[in-house]
């Protein structure tokens, strides 16, 4: 499924639709993959209405769609394979404003693996994963037509929730994707959110700006400055 943004936002208000809602709520509840014929017996819904709403949940990547032979039988003769539909084991979530709990919770979950392995401190290795996926998230960017990387910069810190804005010669991030985890364990997670915007900052080559914590009540605490 399209993790992005637009595409969460768009399963989820697929759901908005009772009959839909209804089908999803059916499909998740039963054991096994069910046939459209037998989700439209269910909702007591004529079948062609089941599998219009179905192939929408399975399109929006909130249902899995499986073919099966329900008699059996197998070889020449056992008859085309019936379309099936079950949840999807995918995990869709949105949220307004975008947090990023999934991502602090990987980043907490490797770093402590690491420090089994290496002996570092639990922040060492929590920050060293985070400039690491930084890093990583930024080198994966053609930015080839953007030769500042300021353009791919500013997309990258709103796909992970930042919402950057240009501020005189700076950028602020008007939201902290880990806002509860942050109100909660301050120090470590400004200096997760550093740590990870210096990543994005060295993936894609930029020299001119600097990260630094800078707390300002309804704001990230990280803040990009330039050098100039």
């Amino acid at each position: 499924m399209n993790d992005s943004r637009d595409a969460r936002i768009s399963a989820v208000a697929a759901l908005e639709e009772p009959t839909r809602r209804l089908l999803y709520d059916h499909v998740a509840r039963q054991a096994d993959p069910v046939t459209r014929d037998e989700a439209a017996a269910a909702l007591e819904i004529p079948r062609s209405t089941a599998a219009f709403h179905l192939d929408k949940l399975a399109e929006e990547g909130l249902l899995e769609v499986v073919f099966e032979r329900r008699t059996g039988r197998t070889g020449p003769g056992a008859g085309r394979p019936s379309k099936l539909y079950r949840r999807s084991s995918e995990y869709i979530g949105v949220s307004l404003p975008e947090r990023r709990y999934d991502l602090a919770g990987s980043l907490l979950a490797t770093a402590l693996e690491d420090v089994e392995a290496s002996g570092e401190t639990p922040r060492a290795a929590l920050d060293r994963r985070a400039r690491q996926f930084g890093t990583d998230l930024a080198a994966a960017v053609d930015h080839t037509s953007d030769p500042t990387g300021a353009r791919a910069l500013m997309r990258l810190l709103e796909e992970q929730g930042f919402e950057p804005r240009s501020q005189r010669d700076a950028i602020v991030l008007g939201n902290c994707p880990f806002h509860t985890l942050a109100r909660q364990h301050t120090d470590l997670v400004c200096e997760m959110n550093l740590c990870l915007v210096e990543g994005l900052l060295s993936g894609l080559g930029i020299t001119n700006l600097q990260a630094h914590l800078r707390p300002t009540p309804d704001y990230c605490c990280v803040r990009l400055e330039s050098d100039a």
